[in-house]
């Protein structure tokens, strides 16, 4: 039941952040082709940051880096399953871009952003949450700048090594690993300069979580309030990724008997809401702005209750 309260407290602290995007729009102190701009900052700053926070908090071992090993073969394969599946089911009604933004809407959770504060919040004692969730997120945007990206835009040009090299999210990860590998922290314990540099890594970090809601806030304050509510792609793209997702994941898991702290954890981001990196893909790439941020904005309101009733099942 703890957990029960904890996620819903956290999710709705989340969806607060949001309001005063929302109203900046609606003041038009923000104007919504600058969206896509705090959309950037978001990927190209923040989620680098937040990265080397979560490296920076644990300790590696021997058994810790075959976990991880471990967590990120499993999940790639599993949002490989489930992106390929709905591939197959909406192929013949790929030219509406509706549907390609479904296809991937009913996988990508939003694991980084929301799932690091959840997680935390959820396992206070254990500093590896954070680690796992960054497998996650590399899965993830390995998926998003290649596969989710030709899927979006129907061109196969995303397919190529050179953008699963060369994102921020591998970039980053690769910056973090040589610290996490050796032990060396960024902490005031190895002098001034790195106190000053972990301040700034931990602030930046953290502002992911206010910076991901501002943006839904903003978006939602360009759209009509009933397109948010009567596309039913949209309801079907949320329930299967809020509750068959992660339950089915939570199934493999329990087959593959894994170690249980990886196990809870990649449940928890399996069940976050539909991931705003959905809705920033579709305003970097240009299409399909407004189905997927409906998505998203539905995934995260409607988390308030599937997040905490999959909790319980911690």
């Amino acid at each position: 039941m703890q957990e029960f309260k904890t996620t819903l407290i956290m999710v709705g602290i989340m969806l607060a952040y949001a309001v005063p995007g929302f109203l900046l729009v609606k003041a038009k102190a923000v104007k919504s082709e600058h969206i896509s701009s705090f959309s950037k900052v978001l990927m190209y700053v923040c989620q680098p940051a937040l990265t080397l926070y979560s490296f920076n908090k644990a300790d590696f071992s021997k058994e810790l880096g075959v976990n991880l090993l471990v967590f990120l073969g499993v999940i790639t394969a599993v949002q490989l399953l489930f992106i390929g599946f709905f591939f197959f089911v909406f192929r013949k009604k790929s030219d509406d871009v509706r549907y390609r933004i479904t296809t991937v809407a009913t996988t990508l959770s939003n694991c980084s952003f929301l799932g690091v504060p959840l997680l935390e919040a959820i396992f206070p004692d254990s500093p590896n949450v954070a680690v796992y969730s960054m497998m996650y997120f590399l899965s993830m945007n390995l998926l998003g700048w290649t596969l989710v990206s030709a899927i979006i835009t129907r061109d196969r040009k995303y397919i190529s090594v050179k953008k699963i090299l060369l994102n921020p999210a591998t970039l980053s990860i690769a910056a973090a690993l040589p610290f996490f590998f050796t032990g060396f922290k960024i902490s005031g314990e190895n002098g001034q300069v790195l106190a000053q540099a972990e301040n700034m890594i931990n602030i930046l970090g953290k502002m992911t979580t206010p910076l991901c809601m501002l943006v839904m806030g903003m978006r939602l304050a360009t759209m009509r309030p009933k397109s948010l509510f009567d596309n039913p792609l949209q309801y079907f793209a949320v329930a299967i990724n809020q509750v068959v997702f992660p339950l089915c994941t939570l199934g493999i898991l329990m087959l593959l008997h894994v170690n249980k702290e990886l196990m809870w954890c990649m449940f928890v981001m399996c069940a976050c809401p539909v991931a705003s990196v959905v809705q920033n893909y579709a305003e970097i790439l240009g299409e399909g702005q407004d189905v997927a941020a409906g998505t998203v904005l539905l995934g995260t309101l409607l988390s308030v209750l599937t997040l905490p009733l999959l909790a319980l099942l911690i």
